[in-house]
């Protein structure tokens, strides 16, 4: 399993988390868990901490057609920044 932060803004803060139980069900398939943070400073800018069981499908799953329509539908605005944990 991989800690992942991922970062990016959204057009509407409401509407993207209402969204929340569709990012869970679309990346189940490779992640285990969500926390979910929003900037003091920026209320229409988040973060995901994620625990990835499988880096790959997560990736897939990530560019896949259906997750970014659900970015769209979310308000989503790219780019999305992906970093790993690194084990020091």
């Amino acid at each position: 399993m991989t800690t992942v932060v991922g970062r990016h803004k959204v057009g509407d803060f409401s509407t993207w988390l209402k969204g929340h139980q569709d990012r869970v069900d679309a990346f189940a398939p490779a992640v285990s868990s969500f926390k979910t943070f929003q900037d003091t400073d920026d209320p229409n800018s988040i973060v995901l901490v994620l625990e990835v069981t499988d880096m790959e499908k997560f990736k897939h799953i990530l560019e896949d057609n259906s997750s970014l329509e659900l970015q769209k539908k979310h308000t989503v605005i790219r780019p999305i920044t992906v970093s790993a944990q690194v084990d020091v």
